[in-house]
């Protein structure tokens, strides 16, 4: 395979100059075998690597490499073998570099719109607690198109399944932190965005829901079946689970790895998986969970089995979001673990789709401030110390001390605190994913730590960012579009990212 290391320690693969010239001359000629289709597609997976910026597939493809004892740079993801790439411009209405609700927002509606708004236009106020005005406001999205035309529906996540991305697919509210109806200010008549799944009113209903945040579907009063002395959050009193199973004929709910394992999808025709009570687990904390958690790829092929019943087709939206979550504590090992499995699930989509009929949209809604750099040699461990050409020792910095291939311009990992944190990595969102911050490091004036003796490839580290920050935030770079399928061509150039929803919209035949 391209890029292993043999029993002599030579790199597979080109090595020689004619090697090189000959694969280039491959890569050109099987080019030249490219033909658009141009007919429309039967089904669409939009596939969404939340905060997977460039360096974070570049990264994940050779961790993912060097995983299966290759060198890893000439590895290639799933997608990344996908004929049709563009950019997408990821900034929203009021902001150059965005959250995941406007931008999600624009992938689904085809309209941008501004900080923190789910699938509402930019002239509804921050936070407008009016329902009706809300209403008014409303952007349909792709999924709502979908199941106006008859077509089945879903969202596969690994965060709360109210999480921003997931639902800005079925969901209409001025604040993305509207999960639940805990989270509601007094007078808010905006529906919670959990509520807004189980009463989603178009067509019959979104097929299938899987991935956290049992917590908003159940009554405080209800204990949670898995974690227990937990209780569900809803103020209402509504257990909105018992809600799916009355609402839809030959309807599932499962909490577990092992539930959804014995779903029959020729039987099921609505399912609900809600797997933790919060997020689900990082993909590298995964075989710890109490009652068994299945993976993103798992899901992703649950999803496909019910949704390919019906005949006039299909639309899945699959978000690999702890991506986002790993970036913004700082934590390179488990971000690109995430993107690992992503890649995963986009494989197992590919297998169980005809590519003639089925178009696979594979992009990230923003980037982060995640960085490769330094002069590492061909191979280097990509979580490692930089060690150059020829060399054995890692490189120095003007201080005399070694430094890391990755890293971030802001974010936990300042100064000290980039030594391996012992902290809780599975905690869910907010801003603090490790429960420590500056404070005891806060005395240093020294600089840089001495990572000699540390084990930065641990999947604790938090690789050094520049600005301290108690969470990392996005960056405002482009990112990419990787398409393959039906109309896949439209993908070209660098795009608004409001361009993806109208690809959908033209690849299904949807009217708004």
């Amino acid at each position: 395979m391209p890029g292993s290391v043999n029993a002599q320690g030579r790199i597979a693969g080109p090595n020689t100059p004619d090697e090189w010239f000959a694969a280039g001359q491959r890569a050109v000629q099987e080019a030249k075998q490219l033909t658009p289709t141009k007919t429309h597609a039967k089904n669409v997976i939009l596939f969404i690597g939340d905060g997977m910026g460039v360096a974070t597939v570049t990264a994940a493809r050779i961790l993912d490499g060097q995983s299966r004892g290759e060198s890893g740079e000439e590895n290639r993801l799933s997608f990344e073998k996908f004929p049709y790439v563009a950019l997408s411009k990821t900034y929203s209405v009021d902001q150059q570099t965005s959250d995941s609700a406007p931008t999600m927002t624009a992938i689904v509606t085809g309209v941008k719109t501004t900080d923190r708004m789910i699938s509402v236009d930019q002239f509804v106020k921050s936070g407008e607690p009016d329902g009706t005005v809300v209403k008014q406001h409303a952007l349909k999205t792709v999924l709502e198109m979908a199941e106006e035309k008859g077509l089945s529906t879903g969202v596969v996540t690994t965060t709360q399944v109210t999480h921003a991305t997931p639902a800005a697919c079925y969901a209409h509210t001025a604040n993305r932190d509207w999960e639940g109806d805990d989270n509601l200010p007094a007078g808010v008549t905006v529906p919670d965005i959990a509520r807004q799944l189980i009463e989603f009113p178009y067509g019959n209903g979104l097929e299938v829901a899987l991935g956290g945040g049992r917590s908003k579907f159940l009554p405080a009063t209800q204990d949670d079946p898995e974690d227990t002395g937990k209780k569900g959050n809803r103020k209402d009193g509504r257990d909105l689970t018992a809600e799916w199973l009355k609402r839809y004929p030959n309807a599932a709910y499962v909490w577990s790895k092992a539930q959804l394992g014995s779903i029959d999808p020729a039987k099921t025709d609505h399912l609900l998986g809600l797997f933790e009570r919060s997020h689900m687990k990082f993909e590298a904390d995964r075989q710890k969970d109490t009652a068994g958690e299945p993976s993103l790829s798992e899901m992703t092929a649950t999803a496909l089995a019910i949704l390919q019943k019906n005949q006039k087709g299909f639309f899945l939206m699959v978000e690999g979001g702890r991506i986002d979550h790993g970036h913004h504590a700082g934590n390179a090992y488990r971000a690109l673990t995430e993107t690992v499995e992503f890649a995963k699930a986009v494989q197992v989509a590919l297998d169980m789709t005809k590519q003639t009929e089925t178009l696979i949209i594979v992009t990230a809604d923003h980037s982060h401030t995640f960085t490769i750099a330094g002069y590492p040699k061909r191979g280097n461990p990509i979580l490692g110390k930089v060690v150059p050409p020829g060399q054995t020792e890692p490189a120095r910095d003007a201080l005399g001390l070694p430094y890391t291939t990755l890293g971030y311009a802001n974010g936990p990992g300042y100064t000290g605190e980039s030594r391996e944190a012992g902290g809780d990595t599975t905690r869910p969102q907010g801003t603090k994913y490790f429960p420590h911050f500056l404070s005891k490091y806060l005395g240093i004036t020294a600089g840089r730590p001495d990572l000699t003796d540390v084990d930065t490839t641990a999947p604790n580290y938090l690789q050094e960012s520049t600005v301290p920050m108690n969470t990392e935030t996005h960056a405002g770079e482009d990112v990419a579009i990787y398409a393959d399928g039906p109309l896949a061509y439209l993908f070209h150039g660098v795009q608004e990212q409001n361009v993806i929803a109208h690809v959908i919209m033209e690849a299904l035949q949807l009217k708004r």
